[in-house]
């Protein structure tokens, strides 16, 4: 399985139908992010990008990942095949039952 950086460029003008949106992507996109499918999700400030890592097989399945996005209409996406994505992964102290 390979890891995919999706580039999205927002729509300028947000019309009252993308922002009625917006909650139905979020929970999307923590439902994805649950299921390990969506490994990062990052909004520019000025919220004219966003930025994600997603892992599939194929780039055609990418789209199809993506294509569930509830604001999949109003992005224009550039996706780049990664040779490796690093991160710093958030280490949880060890429960002890002592």
């Amino acid at each position: 399985m390979s890891q995919f950086m999706i580039e999205i460029a927002l729509s300028e003008v947000m019309t009252e139908g993308f922002t009625d949106k917006i909650p139905a992507q979020r929970q999307k996109v923590n439902e994805m992010m649950e299921q390990g499918v969506l490994t990062s999700y990052a909004l520019a400030e000025d919220r004219s990008k966003l930025w994600c890592i997603v892992k599939a097989d194929s780039e055609y399945e990418v789209m199809s990942i993506v294509s569930e996005f509830p604001l999949i209409d109003y992005m224009d996406l550039a996706i780049s095949e990664l040779m490796f994505h690093n991160m710093v992964a958030l280490r949880l102290p060890l429960f002890s039952l002592n």
